[in-house]
């Protein structure tokens, strides 16, 4: 008999509706998980605000959050690193205590004026939830990586209301300059699910009105690439100033719980002194504020320190919100040094350093467009790109591995690294191998070793 022809497209119809149905369920998970999360950090911002004397207690919540990780989440500490570890190389399910250790910690470092984000704590929640699935569905070790993927994209769609963002950074954060498009789609419908769910709850995310924005041209583009310059560099300071400052005060204080609270007393001490209480919390204020008048341009360095000062010394959440902060009010500062609209270039700044400091350029202008409208994306990606560019092969995430690198300078091999996303085609990049380990360490790996 004859033998029809193979229709791949009919072939992935069960792969499709796999994936469909399971990042369904990793994308309902993490938008519950967020909605939680967002109401009672929006609880204990409110509370904060209206009690200026909780500073002072914030060594003590320091020793409160820091003990309870030395005691039942050692193998959680690792954070957003350990989801991307586990992606790299999968070993062993997140444990599922990862949740509410970075939920609680998160709230209450925000309860008593820590300067930390929110996108860490959902990424966490996202990635732990997802992984609960792969005993439950009994998924291979292929599967896996994709299922922590999905997470990544659920957590941070659903914290920002970004849905193309966030499939997106789930791809781009894993490593410099290559992605994954075989969990394109999962990582889209986690996503799409995940801020939808979160909506369903009832969370509303803040509103930005960008107003005029410059047309495209030679000044414009000129002035977003002096900026996006400008950008880049202050995400990589912003990033080895945090890791330099955890690496110290590791070898400084050996018993973790303390580290937080000397960070405490440091910002709580700063917080009083300098009546700098705008810079704790997320700063939503003052975000919105830099899109609506000009801000004072020290306002950046201030939220720089303090969020610095609280990562580096053990306080828990995210990055990004801070990072946000930084970059609308430099983009505010710089907007009349380039003679642009301030609230356009706080616009671009908002994502720009962001892309910088986390190396994800395409998930961030994405995010502008999601969040100040389409006609922002030309310069947006001039920033963001141009941000990426110029902020060096590090990152906030230690885990980060170099997929490729960022430019070809002359004299210079652009070669590019095995990430153990999955395993190389024998031959391919034999040169390489004979120079350098087939599954090179990243930072956070290395650090873990010595």
């Amino acid at each position: 008999m004859p033998r029809f022809p193979r229709v791949e497209p009919f072939e992935l119809l069960p792969y499709a509706g796999k994936w469909f149905a399971i990042a369904s369920l990793v994308g309902a998970l993490a938008g519950c998980a967020s909605a939680i999360f967002l109401v009672a950090l929006d609880l204990a911002t409110g509370w904060r605000q209206s009690h200026a004397w909780v500073i002072w207690l914030l060594p003590v919540a320091g020793f409160a959050v820091g003990y309870v990780y030395h005691r039942l989440g050692k193998s959680v500490d690792a954070g957003n690193n350990l989801i991307i570890d586990e992606i790299h190389d999968p070993k062993k399910v997140v444990p599922l205590r990862m949740v509410p250790l970075v939920l609680g910690g998160t709230v209450v470092s925000h309860l008593f004026g820590a300067s930390v984000g929110r996108e860490g704590t959902a990424v966490q929640m996202g990635g732990a939830l997802a992984d609960q699935l792969t005993r439950l569905l009994r998924l291979e070790r292929e599967d896996r990586r994709v299922l922590l993927m999905s997470g990544i994209s659920a957590g941070f769609s659903s914290v920002f209301g970004t849905p193309l963002a966030g499939a997106v950074f789930g791809l781009e954060v894993l490593a410099i300059g290559r992605m994954r498009y075989d969990a394109l789609f999962p990582c889209l419908v986690a996503s799409i699910v995940a801020d939808q769910v979160c909506l369903a709850w009832g969370i509303h995310h803040t509103a930005y009105a960008i107003g005029a924005i410059a047309p495209v041209g030679v000044a414009s583009v000129a002035a977003v690439f002096a900026a996006g310059i400008v950008f880049g560099l202050v995400g990589m300071l912003f990033a080895a100033a945090v890791h330099r400052l955890a690496g110290g005060v590791r070898q400084a204080i050996a018993y973790a719980p303390l580290r937080p609270v000397a960070g405490g007393i440091v910002i709580a001490t700063a917080v009083w002194a300098l009546d700098a209480y705008r810079y704790i919390g997320l700063g939503i204020p003052d975000i919105v504020r830099s899109f609506q008048a000009p801000m004072a341009p020290w306002d950046f360095l201030g939220k720089f320190a303090f969020t610095v000062a609280s990562l580096g010394t053990g306080f828990k959440g995210g990055e990004v919100t801070p990072l946000f902060y930084i970059g609308a009010t430099l983009g505010n500062a710089l907007a009349p040094l380039l003679h642009m609209p301030f609230a356009m270039m706080a616009g671009i700044g908002f994502v720009a350093v962001f892309a910088g400091a986390a190396n994800t350029p395409i998930a961030t202008t994405l995010m502008a467009m999601e969040l100040f409208g389409a006609d922002i994306g030309p310069l947006a990606a001039i920033g963001c790109v141009t941000a990426y560019l110029f902020s060096g092969h590090a990152g906030i995430y230690r885990a980060q591995r170099v997929g490729h690198r960022k430019h070809h300078r002359q004299g210079q091999g652009g070669g590019s690294a095995d990430l153990s996303l999955s395993d190389p085609p024998p031959g391919v990049h034999a040169v390489a191998a004979k120079a350098a380990p087939a599954r090179p360490l990243s930072r956070h790996q290395q650090e873990k070793r010595t």
